[in-house]
């Protein structure tokens, strides 16, 4: 079987770094199978593909694409974009994008895939329009289409042209539902990682040095938010709680990331982020590392890891990695990430946005090493039974077949 990935980014973001555990894992599954990947750009992504043996087209977007996206307009980053003024960057995106499509079709029929698999809201849209007659399409979801006004009216328009929707979550399963109807086959595969990569045993960074800090004292507790800069990922709260600890905790803050994506208006940049410390009087005591290439040692290097989202979470994968690395994790309570957690268990949950109660959360933690061990224990101890990639093969490789045999999926939560 050939399958045809396309994705709309080549940096690596959540959902990039789902594919290329999503890419070993069918490789590893089915070594004769011919996996390919179509990308807009070069970078880190097209780099790993590319070292683990999976051949790479690179098909630029044109400007105009590159920065076409509704994350700002009707989700987290509301404010952000009007929707006036989407209306207006769709437009005159219109003719350009299906210019794209075009060229995109000829890559596709030039590759002649039995499946093709899309990773992303714009990769899904022009794969409808690209795709070769009678080879099926999966859109591999990994958001809310609800809150992305344009792409959920493209999807609801465009979901006949889909084989089948996967989703990294129920709750963004429910959310496919919602946006496509019923008529659309919707299935949950929940997002796996490299537990021999994410591991409690391994090298860890040393952060101080790379956020520019002076070292530490040994007795610090050090707690981290490794996320893209997207302005619904919650660095505002973080920095808040931070605030809002004693000045007497021995406790430092790190901002882990860097922004990624070419989507205007939908994510903050450091300068902002480190004028919030300074104002917030904590610019001592946190350190921003920017775009980090070893997130495993950078979560080692933790002792505790912090989920923030301010609004649903389609999954957190960064929760997932926390917990395969042995670190406690203090998650945002709400979206796909309440399916990945049980409360007090095997993490720590705060309402969205609540930066009082993530205070609380982390000074629990802080002065509490017992409590870190145990959450830590517990938590690699679900990540081995939920989150090993090669689940993911498992899960997979009967849709591939399923779709291409043109057998009916039954739709499943």
């Amino acid at each position: 079987m050939k399958i045809v990935y396309l994705n709309p980014s080549g940096q690596l973001g959540g959902a990039e770094i789902c594919l290329l555990d999503l890419l070993a894992s069918i490789r590893a599954a089915e070594p004769g199978w011919s996996l390919h990947l179509v990308l807009p750009e070069d970078g880190p992504l097209a780099s790993r593909a590319r070292e683990s043996g999976v051949p790479i087209t690179v098909l630029p977007f044109p400007p105009a694409v590159a920065s076409l996206g509704d994350s700002g307009a009707g989700g987290p980053a509301g404010r952000q974009q009007s929707r006036l003024a989407l209306l207006g960057k769709l437009l005159g995106a219109g003719p350009v994008a299906s210019a794209y499509a075009r060229r995109l079709g000829r890559v596709l029929r030039d590759l002649n895939p039995d499946v093709i698999h899309s990773n992303g809201f714009k990769m899904h849209i022009l794969g409808t329009w690209a795709k070769p007659q009678r080879v099926p399409l999966i859109w591999h979801v990994h958001d809310y289409a609800s809150t992305r006004p344009a792409m959920s009216r493209f999807m609801r328009k465009f979901s006949t042209r889909c084989a089948v929707a996967v989703a990294n979550s129920r709750s963004v399963a429910e959310d496919v539902r919602a946006v496509c109807g019923k008529h659309l086959t919707v299935r949950t595969v929940y997002n796996g990682i490299d537990l021999e990569r994410f591991s409690p045993i391994g090298p860890r960074l040393d952060l101080d040095t790379m956020a520019e800090l002076t070292p530490a004292a040994p007795d610090t507790v050090r707690v981290g938010m490794l996320a893209t800069l997207a302005r619904w990922k919650g660095h505002e709260t973080f920095l808040q709680a931070f605030s809002l600890l004693p000045q007497n905790l021995s406790v430092r803050g790190y901002v882990l990331g860097a922004a990624l994506y070419q989507t205007t208006g939908s994510q903050h940049s450091l300068a902002e982020l480190r004028a919030l410390a300074t104002r917030l009087g904590i610019s001592h005591r946190v350190g921003f590392t920017g775009f980090l290439k070893q997130p495993a040692s950078a979560v080692r290097a933790l002792d505790i890891v912090i989920h923030a989202s301010t609004h649903p979470e389609p999954f957190g994968l960064v929760i997932a990695e926390a917990m395969a690395c042995g670190r406690p994790v203090i998650v945002s309570e709400a979206g796909g990430a309440m399916e990945l957690i049980d409360a007090n268990i095997n993490a720590l949950g705060h309402p969205p946005g609540d930066a009082a109660r993530l205070a609380e959360c982390i000074a629990s933690l802080a002065t509490d090493p017992s409590l870190r061990a145990r959450l830590g224990a517990a938590g690699r101890a679900t990540a081995e039974r939920r989150f090993d990639r090669a689940r993911l093969a498992t899960e997979l490789v009967p849709i591939y077949r399923a779709v291409l045999d043109g057998s009916t999926l039954q739709s499943a939560a």
